[in-house]
Order: structure tokens, then C-alpha cells, then sequence
């Protein structure tokens, strides 16, 4: 993991949190426990911040960022898809992000609210709780169902087991040779 100070500026990770060693923390960025930060993710917290919750995930090629004098908060048990972006933005507990969304600056997606792939969460959009939101701009087309919120937590264990498991079992291989 490429992990930088910035003028004073800290990452903090817990030590139960797995940031993948192709991941970078930059400034004040806070990881917390059962944590899982995939490869490529870019946490920057150079003149903003940024605090993660425990049990969540951001998934390979995330972009997170604060505005200057800001605070970018992503809760507790919270699933950030692959190539998200979430920018100056408040992403509550339990909440899902799709692949290759945007959280765009002062947005605020409230708990369980899953915001679908591809979505746009506007400047200063707000998503309700327990909504599914999609589209660009986002809009919600419905409710989240108790049977979702069940799948959900499901998946989200399994990225709070890989969290323990990746600090054993990742080892990096030379390349192999094509016979």
C-alpha cells in the first residue's frame, strides 16, 4: 500500500483493516476495523478529510476525495463498488454505492440507500433512507426490501472475512512464463 503524509497530514488504519498493497492513502484518511480496500483505490485526504467506517469495502479503482476544510464520511458497513467515485460527500451506514457511480460534492446518501451503477448523485442531491436510487441524475424508483437489506449483509460479511483473510493468504508471484 502506498501510504503518504502531507503536511502533517496522517493515515490512520486500523489494525484489523486490509488496504491492498496497490491501494493509496494519501493525508488524513481514517481506515476503520474489518475494513477492505482493494487495489487501485485512491483515498485522498491532502487538504480535505476522509473517515471509513468499520465493515466497509471500497472496492478496485475508487476515487475518494475531500474539498479543502472538508470531511468526506463513509459509514459503517458500507459497500463502495468497483470504480466509484465519491467526492466531498456523506455516504451513511449500510448504504450501497454500484460500480462506477458518483458522489458528487455535499451529496448525502442516507443508510441503506443503494445507489445503482452508473448512477450521477448530484451536488447536494440527498438520497433517503432505504431507497434505490438510478439514473443521471439519480432518482428513486423504489424501496429497499428487508430481503435486500438480508443479501446485503451477506455480502458485506464476506468482505469483512476477506479483511482477516488477505493480510495471510495474498502472496505476490513473479509473473509466470507462457510455455
Amino acid at each position: 500500500m502506498s501510504v503518504y503524509e502531507f503536511e502533517g497530514r496522517v493515515p490512520q488504519v486500523h489494525p484489523e483493516a486490509f488496504v491492498h498493497p496497490e491501494a493509496s492513502l494519501l493525508g488524513r484518511v481514517t481506515i476503520g476495523q474489518g475494513c477492505w480496500i482493494g487495489p487501485g483505490a485512491s483515498l485522498r485526504g491532502d487538504y480535505g478529510e476522509i473517515v471509513v467506517g468499520s465493515g466497509t469495502s471500497i472496492e478496485e479503482n475508487c476515487v475518494v476525495h475531500a474539498r479543502p476544510g472538508d470531511v468526506t464520511r463513509i459509514g459503517d458497513h458500507v459497500t463502495i463498488g468497483h470504480g466509484a467515485i465519491i467526492h466531498n460527500a456523506t455516504v451513511d451506514d449500510w448504504a450501497v454505492i454500484g460500480m462506477g457511480a458518483i458522489v458528487s460534492d455535499w451529496a448525502h446518501v442516507m443508510e441503506w440507500a443503494a445507489v445503482a451503477e452508473g448512477c450521477v448523485v448530484k451536488n447536494r442531491q440527498e438520497i433517503p433512507p432505504k431507497v434505490v436510487a438510478v439514473g443521471v441524475p439519480a432518482k428513486v424508483i423504489g424501496q429497499v426490501t428487508p430481503e435486500y437489506q438480508e443479501e446485503w449483509r451477506n455480502f458485506k460479511a464476506t468482505y469483512v472475512d476477506l479483511a482477516r483473510r488477505y493480510p495471510k493468504g495474498l502472496k505476490e508471484l513473479p509473473v509466470p512464463s507462457v510455455l
